[in-house]
């Protein structure tokens, strides 16, 4: 048998350890050696959670200093993406760097320049592409069963997307927006689907139009003020939006005390400059246009699709597995049912592992590159500026 790769987790939070850390400890090929986050007790508690025992550290240059590593997951808050990836891959570590891959377009250079000096594997965590809903999608495409592609949509109802107000999702300084945060995704599917044409320009309409003040879901007595937290506040027995977070190993009053952090703020009364709902839309060189909805206000959680071609359109459910053909010229429908997958969202983390894995033993291309990063990332931030200038962004601003 080979050597076992050495794998660093850098941010010990749920997408790090649930998704990532619990893949790989599950394998015979790789071991997870160290974590890296500035939380201790955070770090404690997701070791136990894995069964294992790495070391840990604080800091990216204490790590890297101290281990001889093979490869490092990233998956600290976005806005620390580029400096730990810049970091992990000027020492020639491969690197698996979540969704997105920085929150500018310019932080998204700096760490292709990285990954390109020192010839290592930069991989994007788009586990979007990993689901075997998407997969027949883009075979149906690229197959030309819906002829030319002219237009595409997607909605994301996201039930879970409520809590982002409530932790440092809703802080565009940390998360570069929704747009960044969560579209990136999207705006990935729409270019893995199309081929990766150009994007043009985009324009994008957001606010923050129900989780705010005005629209506690309560009423306040007098003398008796809401929040600031969940764990505290004295109405949390009548809020249907209470966050239940706190229960979490690693997240509690005690990890609280190093770094102040609480991810059970008051949905509503925390301060926040994201969105709760909005529209983007972006049109490509080719011509084709995108619509991207995110809703987070919402009872569902879903992602539903619409692909139009000159031939005919596909109708997708992400949950519901499902995929309708409507031939253009015909009354008949075709419909597909996808098997469901073990594994976390929808089967696709551990196929995103494996693909990593295959790219660094020199087994698989890597399929999801930077350029693809930088690509979804730049609709992302011309999707903010869009929002917060009120106006059309032209993709040669970012992109040149």
């Amino acid at each position: 048998m080979s050597k076992k790769l050495k794998f660093a987790i850098i941010g010990t939070g749920g997408r790090g350890i649930n998704s990532f850390g619990a893949n790989l400890v599950k394998r015979d090929d790789s071991e997870i050696v160290a974590f890296c986050d500035p939380n201790s007790v955070r770090m404690k508690a997701s070791a136990k959670t894995l069964k294992i025992t790495p070391n840990m550290y604080k800091t990216v240059e204490d790590m890297l200093a101290n281990e001889e590593l093979d490869a490092c997951v990233i998956t600290s808050p976005d806005c620390f993406h580029e400096a730990n990836a810049v970091a992990v891959l000027n020492k020639g570590i491969n690197a698996l760097i979540d969704k997105p891959l920085a929150t500018t377009s310019e932080g998204c250079r700096n760490i292709i320049d990285a990954a390109e000096k020192h010839d290592a594997v930069a991989m994007l965590g788009f586990n979007l592409r990993h689901t075997a809903v998407l997969k027949r999608l883009k075979q149906i495409v690229a197959d030309g069963i819906l002829g030319r592609i002219f237009m595409i949509e997607n909605r994301e109802f996201y039930d879970g997307g409520r809590t982002y107000m409530s932790r440092w999702n809703r802080k565009y300084a940390i998360s570069g927006g929704l747009w960044i945060h969560k579209g990136s995704h999207d705006f990935d599917i729409f270019n893995w689907l199309l081929d990766f044409p150009k994007p043009k320009k985009v324009s994008a309409f957001a606010g923050i139009d129900v989780l705010n003040p005005n629209n506690l879901p309560f009423t306040v007595e007098a003398g008796i003020d809401p929040g600031p937290t969940c764990t505290e506040c004295p109405y949390k027995k009548k809020c249907p939006d209470v966050c239940e977070a706190v229960a979490e190993a690693g997240w509690n009053d005690e990890s609280a005390e190093e770094d102040n952090y609480k991810k059970d703020l008051c949905m509503y009364l925390s301060d926040k400059d994201t969105h709760d709902n909005g529209f983007a839309i972006v049109e490509y060189e080719n011509g084709v246009k995108a619509m991207h909805m995110e809703c987070f206000v919402t009872s569902i959680s879903d992602r539903r699709y619409t692909v139009i071609g000159t031939k005919g359109q596909a109708e997708v459910s992400l949950t519901d597995r499902t995929i309708l053909i409507r031939p253009r010229w015909s009354r008949e429908t075709i419909s597909y049912d996808i098997p469901g997958e073990t594994g976390g969202h929808g089967g696709a983390d551990p196929h995103l592992v494996d693909s990593f894995i295959n790219a660094v033993n020199g087994t698989e291309a890597n399929t999801s590159t930077t350029e693809h990063g930088l690509l979804a990332t730049s609709i992302g931030e011309a999707a903010e500026i869009s929002r917060r200038e009120e106006r059309t962004v032209f993709m040669k601003e970012l992109l040149g």
